[in-house]
């Protein structure tokens, strides 16, 4: 599988401005453009379609919806107009999803919604007129999606660390992403856990690519970018890092982190992130750290690195830093090798 870099954009933008963001870094060299689709930000359907519009070659795709606020329906139908729209380019990523107590939704059995969610959008873009048995996302039959769909196999991606969830859905996918992390570690970690469910579901370890993303703040003052870095991530860091087996921070520095983020003092809680823990948590630094950092990552067996928002101090200057250092020297050293 070949290595690859992308860049994801948040859905917090004037609906006009993701084609030129999307446009640009097809320009730069990215190999994807990933839209989020998180709570409270704009759904990423909409964003996805002006992105499509813009590009010609970027692979494109949202990581992730989930389907407790949008029926595998919805992200069937969805899916298969984008990827119309990018003749062919288009993957559907599906999460848990956070925040969804906002709304006061609480799933039970995620493993069975997921594996299930899976099943049936695969099942809707093949326009069968088969029943397809589920305990929560059950298709009737009888009838099927009254338009010619471009391709039934668009690619699937989970996003999750959860073994039990990747174990369940190791037969639709072909990535994982693990969200929130920019931790070399994780990806052979990663591998295991793949190597050890696949040949149970028919799948080999190097079938399934793995994909690392999280925060990114790119500065020619480092500093600078770490520190905003750090504030990005004190958000999710109590989260993820009880996710990440290979991560061990400090009991008293945790309790420190968790109790600032709790009362939504995101600068206490930065200032209990170590320039270390960050680094397992977000890039952040120079274009030169930033590279070293994807590179790091890839050669211990990820697929996919992305850069997540905010990009930079700035997001425009960021992006910048982006597509025309850092990915420049990570390609550079990807060729050399």
């Amino acid at each position: 599988m070949p290595k690859s870099i992308t860049i994801a954009f948040q859905t917090d933008k004037p609906l006009s401005a993701y084609g030129a963001l999307a446009a640009q870094a097809e320009t730069y060299g990215f190999d994807g453009v990933t839209v989020y689709n998180d709570m409270l930000y704009q759904p990423s359907w909409l964003p996805l379609l002006e992105v499509a519009r813009a590009t010609k070659r970027v692979r494109i795709g949202t990581a992730a919806v989930n389907p407790f606020t949008s029926h595998p329906v919805n992200l069937a139908a969805n899916i298969a107009l984008i990827d119309e729209a990018s003749q062919g380019r288009a993957y559907l990523g599906i999460a848990r999803g956070g925040w969804l107590d906002f709304v006061g939704i609480q799933p039970k059995r995620v493993v069975t919604a997921l594996k299930e969610s899976f099943a049936a959008v695969r099942h809707l873009l093949s326009q069968s007129k088969e029943p397809l048995p589920g305990d929560i996302f059950p298709v009737a039959g009888g009838d099927a999606f009254r338009w010619p769909i471009l391709r039934p196999d668009v690619p699937f991606l989970l996003g999750s660390w959860g073994e039990q969830t990747l174990r369940a859905c190791l037969p639709y996918i072909s990535e994982v992403k693990i969200g929130g992390s920019a931790n070399p570690d994780v990806s052979p970690w990663m591998r295991g856990l793949i190597a050890k469910h696949g040949p149970e579901q028919g799948r080999s370890a190097d079938e399934i690519g793995i994909v690392v993303g999280a925060v990114t703040v790119v500065d020619e003052d480092g500093r600078a970018a770490r520190q905003k870095a750090a504030r990005e991530v004190a958000l999710y860091l109590p989260v993820i890092a009880e996710l990440d087996p290979t991560v061990q921070i400090e009991p008293d520095r945790m309790d420190r982190i968790k109790a600032a983020a709790a009362r939504y003092d995101y600068d206490a809680a930065a200032a209990a992130v170590s320039d270390e823990i960050l680094a397992k948590f977000a890039f952040a630094g120079t274009p030169n750290d930033i590279a070293e950092q994807a590179l790091a990552i890839l050669a211990k067996g990820a697929d996919r690195v992305e850069f997540g928002t905010p990009h930079g101090i700035t997001s425009e200057n960021g992006l910048r830093l982006l597509g025309e250092k850092v990915l420049p020297a990570v390609k550079y050293s990807m060729n050399e090798e």
